[in-house]
């Protein structure tokens, strides 16, 4: 099985008004929330997953700019292309035609050259190739590179840039000699204790720490060996920013999230018991859920709260309620300081693990299907019936099942998650979760 590729992730820098939304827009059509129906995740628009002929990429907009004054403008660009420079695997820089080459491309373009990250030059705004031709080649300047023309309203020119982002993507980021090791991002937001888990669980099984060659994040991966078997922590607590900007902060949280989300099969999710379950949690629960991620809430601290005998069972009731949307997600709480329960971390991501890549026969899902669909009739519509023909497996990480109905409309979505509860009484599969494709097949029986 080695069809772990990661996404590779695209990211936007540019001042303001040369028309990054309208670039993000345009290439992410009408995906552009962060979580289609998640409840508690806000739509703010820091990212967007793109196809485009067989390649999928993540697009990442590094941050709104206030145009102040050319001094702050700048120092916000270099911020951005920090971010850019830590987290993409290519850098799509965007100008102007219409503005011209200004002082604050020119300095940040040696920033981004210097990185020695791919970098595709975009000029926006060039409705005509005729008219503007001439002031494209001023871009040339910049060296960095032909200067692409395109224009983000009018989508001209898109298809080409298109291909040459492509172009520098990493053949297959992920050697396949280490497809079998479970990846792990350890995530949440800054200073609940992630650092400090993985170093625990290190310290327990003093092996050597390997920052592994060729990764291009700045989140350090981390290779554990617990009871003869290896495993991948992929740490995003590189957040030591002396930040203005507590919105910043936050978005700057939120890419470095996707960004390890991506690279892992399990997402451990650690949250401050002091401080319960919060919003953030909720955005960052949410990335991991939109991207089909094994969920593991690691609950940090657990030693400093007061407790009686429902405490935990109160707790498990506040986190089941703001993360309703991820029913499945395996609660464990532990304390990094005194080592309380990191033993069953490893217990937990094991089992997460094998359920995430669990594959159920055909024959079982159907009797399963047969089952459920005699103990509930599915729904009418206009006295039409839905009819389930059959159902399978088609992929694992996360398992993914195709159902073929008389006729999609009437596969309400309450059905899908009544069959997925019966599935789930079967098999567990906690930890995970399902994915169901509904298609339709005409004329049968």
């Amino acid at each position: 099985m080695a069809e772990r590729k990661r996404k590779p992730v695209v990211a936007v820098v540019g001042r303001p008004n040369v028309g990054k939304s309208t670039l993000f827009n345009a290439l992410a059509g009408e995906m552009i929330s962060i979580v289609k129906d998640t409840p508690g995740i806000t739509r703010d628009r820091i990212y967007a997953d793109i196809s485009w002929l067989n390649h999928n990429f993540t697009l990442i907009d590094t941050g709104g700019i206030e145009p102040d004054s050319k001094d702050i403008i700048l120092s916000q660009m270099r911020e951005q292309a920090q971010i850019a420079i830590d987290t993409a695997d290519v850098i799509l820089f965007m100008v102007d035609v219409r503005q011209g080459l200004q002082d604050a491309d020119a300095k940040v373009s040696d920033m981004l050259r210097r990185s020695g990250k791919p970098i595709v030059l975009v000029v926006n705004k060039v409705d005509s190739f005729q008219k503007y031709m001439a002031d494209v080649y001023e871009f040339y300047n910049l060296g960095i590179g032909d200067p692409r023309p395109i224009s983000a309203a009018n989508r001209m020119g898109l298809g080409d840039m298109l291909d040459e982002v492509v172009i520098h993507f990493p053949a297959d980021a992920d050697g396949e000699e280490e497809d079998d090791r479970p990846r792990i991002a350890v995530v949440g937001k800054p200073n609940v204790g992630k650092s400090s888990i993985i170093n625990r669980l290190i310290g327990e099984n003093r092996v050597i720490v390997s920052e592994i060659a060729g990764t291009t994040r700045d989140a350090v991966d981390t290779q554990v060996v617990h009871d003869g078997r290896e495993y991948v922590f992929i740490d995003t607590a590189g957040l030591r920013r002396k930040n203005k900007i507590k919105e910043e902060l936050e978005r700057y949280m939120i890419i470095r999230t996707v960004t390890a989300v991506e690279r892992a099969d399990i997402v451990v999710l650690v949250i401050d018991a002091k401080d319960g379950v919060t919003e953030q949690d909720a955005k960052i629960a949410g990335i991991a859920h939109e991207r089909g991620k094994g969920m593991i809430i690691a609950v940090n601290k657990w030693d400093a709260i007061e407790k009686d005998d429902k405490t935990i069972y109160k707790f498990q009731d506040k986190i089941r309620n703001t993360l309703s949307f991820m029913p499945y997600a395996e609660i464990i709480f532990i304390s990094a300081l005194t080592g309380q329960r990191l033993p069953r971390l490893f217990e937990t991501i094991n089992a997460v693990v094998e359920n995430h890549a669990q594959r159920v026969a055909t024959g079982v899902l159907n009797e399963i299907m047969a089952e459920a669909v005699a103990l509930q009739q599915p729904p009418t519509d206009k006295g039409k019936r839905l009819r389930l023909y059959y159902i399978t497996q088609a992929a694992v990480k996360p398992p993914t099942f195709v159902i073929f109905v008389n006729d999609k409309e009437l596969m309400h979505f309450s059905y899908t998650r009544y069959i997925e509860n019966k599935i789930r009484e079967a098999f567990g599969f906690r930890g995970t979760p399902l994915k169901f494709i509904i298609r339709e097949r005409k004329g049968e029986k």
